[in-house]
C-alpha cells in the first residue's frame, strides 16, 4: 500500500474543509495558534515513516500527555495505581466535578482531569523532580533531547485553571491526593504544556503498538500493561466522544485540546494528527475526520 499517497489524499481533502472547528481559547495562550495548521504523521512498526503538512511543527500536546504519564506511573507502581482510579468511561466532559463527588473521590478513569491529577500525584510522590523526570522519560522514549515544555502555556493554565484547582481540592478532601494541591498542579500544568510534533508523538507512542518496547526495543511496560492502557484509550481516550471515535475510526487513541490526536493499531502502526480547531466535545474536528478517512481507506483498524 502506498501510504504517502493515502496521507496526501487525506491532506488535500481535509485542508479544503471550511468548518475547521474552534480554538481552545479557555487556555488564553492556546488562542494564538493558527487554526489553519494541519499535520499528519504515520510510523509503521517496521520502521517506515510518512508525513504530510505541519507534522514537524511543535504544538501543545495537552491531554495526550496523560497516556505517557500513566505509562510512567504504571512502570513504577504496577496495577496498584488502580486502587485510586477506575477504568470506566465517564460519559461526561473531561473537567466535570459532580461525578467525583458522587463516587467518593475515585475518578472514573485516568484520562479525565481528576484521574490525570491523581496520576500526577503519584508521580510527584515517586520523583524528587517530577517535571524533569517526566521530560527525561519522553526524551528517552523518542531519543529526542529537543522536546521541552512551554512555560508560557503552563503559566496560562495555572492562571486560568480554576476547575483543576477545584478538582484537586475535592480529591484532597476525599484523601485521594497525597501531596499538596499546589505541588501536584504545578507539575500537572507543566506536563500538559509539553510541546511535541506529530512525528515526536508518534515515536513516543511506539511502545503501545510494540508490546511495551520503545523505539530502541527497551521494555518499558509489560504486555499486560500495554493491553490495559490501550483498552482505556479505546474506551476513555476521547471523553464523552470515545464511542464515536471507536465507531468512526476504530483505534485506541488519545486527544488533547491543543488539537492533537494520536491513535494506533497494535503490532502495526502509530498515527498522529494535529489540527487545532476543536468540535463541541473538545476533540480536533479535522483530526477526527482525517483518522476516519485513514482507517476507511486502508482498512487497518482493530475491527
Amino acid at each position: 500500500m502506498n501510504f504517502q499517497t493515502v496521507l496526501n489524499d487525506i491532506y488535500n481533502h481535509v485542508v479544503s474543509v471550511k468548518d475547521k472547528g474552534t480554538i481552545a481559547s479557555y487556555i488564553p495562550e492556546l488562542a494564538h495558534v493558527d487554526i489553519n495548521n494541519f499535520g499528519l504523521h504515520l510510523k509503521i512498526k517496521n520502521g517506515e515513516e510518512y508525513g504530510v503538512g505541519h507534522y514537524n511543527k511543535p504544538f501543545s500536546i495537552q491531554s495526550i500527555s496523560k497516556v505517557l504519564a500513566l505509562a510512567l506511573a504504571a512502570s513504577q507502581k504496577g496495577s496498584t495505581i488502580l486502587n485510586r482510579l477506575g477504568v470506566e468511561p465517564s460519559g461526561h466532559p473531561f473537567n466535570q466535578l459532580a461525578l467525583l463527588e458522587i463516587e467518593n473521590g475515585i475518578p472514573r478513569n485516568p484520562f479525565i482531569n481528576s484521574g490525570a491529577i491523581v496520576v500526577a500525584d503519584i508521580l510527584v510522590t515517586l520523583f524528587e523532580n517530577p517535571v524533569e523526570s517526566f521530560l527525561n522519560y519522553i526524551r528517552d522514549l523518542t531519543g529526542d533531547k529537543n522536546i521541552n515544555y512551554n512555560p508560557n502555556i503552563a503559566k496560562s493554565e495555572k492562571e486560568s485553571g480554576y476547575r483543576n484547582y477545584a478538582t484537586a481540592n475535592l480529591l484532597k478532601s476525599f484523601g485521594n491526593l497525597h501531596n499538596s494541591v499546589e505541588e501536584v498542579l504545578d507539575y500537572y500544568f507543566m506536563q500538559c504544556a509539553l510541546e511535541m510534533t506529530c512525528e515526536q508523538i508518534t515515536k513516543s507512542f511506539h511502545l503501545f503498538a510494540n508490546k511495551g518496547k520503545c523505539l530502541f526495543e527497551k521494555t518499558r511496560l509489560t504486555e499486560q500493561q500495554v493491553k490495559r492502557i490501550n483498552a482505556i484509550m479505546l474506551t476513555c481516550g476521547f471523553y464523552d466522544e470515545a464511542g464515536e471515535f471507536a465507531f468512526e475510526v476504530g483505534l485506541p487513541g488519545k486527544s488533547g485540546v491543543g488539537g492533537g490526536i494520536v491513535a494506533l493499531l497494535p503490532d502495526n502502526y502509530v498515527i498522529t494528527t494535529w489540527a487545532p480547531g476543536l468540535n463541541e466535545k473538545g476533540n480536533s474536528k479535522l483530526g477526527m475526520l482525517a483518522l476516519e478517512q485513514f482507517t476507511t481507506k486502508t482498512q487497518l483498524s482493530i475491527f
